[in-house]
């Protein structure tokens, strides 16, 4: 059995007797302002040695502007593929038609507005913005995010090529600007004619990848912030050593700070669902990739957006490059040591990722 303080973690009832609304479709139009946020419980914190920072900063605060009305969800558009050459992108193009629909049917089946407080520009604050290309490009940690940044670069004309960009200028060097740094005409003129792309990835495989990269490997940041709390709270009778350096984190009591409804530090983007970083219900993705075919999906949107044919999606593993990569054998690995409940409450707090994205549930 889990500890007490282990979060229940349902199924929402609704989804389990395919009835109702996963999140209140009845509004079809919302108030947007562009105002001031601050961080939420969900919020990963910010540091500046945290890969998950923001690439571009903005320098000035945010000045409210007159209520802007926009329709939700966006219009979903056919995928120009005037670019595309060759009848090889059959397959590909075929599987982009399956997950676009797949998606689309489960939000209109369950999605929609959850909160007419919601806030347009953190809603797009993980998206970055390539205008010469007019991409979006959502960023999903540990599902390539390093490496389509890269390309991103390299469209832009910041870089000549994909191979040659830093991890750190990747992540801390602001070249890219994130789709929240314009202003609301600019945002919603974006969302609307730009193609918008998000690459997604079990999100088990995920988890365990997250864990591997932020908690096995020394890091600066992780340990001391997030390594610290979850020894302290989920740790009988830890040494000093541990309670004070946050190093040695176990998969198990990762698991227990993230299904804890009283966490002692919050998200992080590393490990945030996909549903809450990218909001498929209501961006409307036009390409949906996934890292278990990042290959061919990288290919494909490359020949879709009419990339230069010499840009190739880098294929190297950017951290840590020596271990061997997060695998679903890896997975069962770590898995081996949960009881089933824990197993369960895990499936069930991605839920609506395993669902929007068609990916199989895991043998729980």
């Amino acid at each position: 059995m889990c500890p007490e303080w282990i979060s229940e973690v349902h199924m929402p009832e609704d989804l389990k007797k395919e009835r109702g609304n996963l999140f209140n479709m009845g509004r079809p139009t919302r108030v947007l302002r562009k105002s001031s946020y601050s961080q939420g419980e969900d919020e990963a914190p910010r540091s500046s040695t945290d890969n998950s920072i923001e690439t571009h900063q903005k320098a000035k605060p945010r000045v409210l502007q007159k209520p802007t009305e926009m329709n939700w969800p966006l219009v979903t558009r056919p995928l120009n593929k005037s670019s595309v050459q060759g009848n090889k992108w059959k397959k590909p193009a075929a599987t982009q038609e399956k997950r676009r629909s797949l998606l689309h049917e489960f939000c209109k089946k369950y999605g929609g507005v959850k909160d007419s407080q919601s806030n347009l520009f953190r809603m797009v604050s993980r998206i970055y913005v390539e205008d010469k290309h007019k991409i979006l490009y959502c960023e999903v940690p540990k599902a390539g995010c390093s490496n389509w940044k890269r390309v991103l670069m390299v469209l832009n004309g910041l870089a000549s090529s994909a191979l040659n960009i830093s991890h750190d200028t990747v992540h801390y060097g602001k070249h890219l600007k994130t789709l929240d740094s314009f202003d609301l005409k600019g945002v919603y003129m974006r969302l609307n004619t730009y193609t918008k792309a998000v690459f997604v990835r079990d999100p088990m495989e995920r988890l365990v990848s997250a864990f591997r990269d932020k908690f096995e490997h020394p890091n600066s940041y992780y340990h001391p912030v997030f390594g610290k709390a979850i020894i302290k709270k989920y740790r009988p009778d830890a040494r000093e050593e541990a309670l004070n350096n946050g190093s040695g984190v176990k998969f198990k009591e990762f698991v227990y700070y993230l299904l804890d409804a009283h966490r002692p530090v919050g998200m992080d983007i590393h490990w945030e669902r996909v549903s809450k970083l990218c909001y498929p219900c209501l961006i409307n993705y036009d390409f949906i990739g996934k890292f278990e075919t990042l290959e061919e999906d990288a290919s494909y949107f490359l020949q879709l957006i009419g990339a230069p044919t010499e840009l190739k999606f880098p294929t190297f593993k950017d951290r840590h490059s020596s271990d061997e990569r997060t695998s679903a054998h890896m997975v069962r690995h770590y898995l081996k040591d949960l009881s089933q409940e824990e197993r369960q409450r895990i499936y069930d707090f991605y839920h609506l990722d395993y669902l929007m994205f068609n990916y199989t549930a895991p043998h729980l």
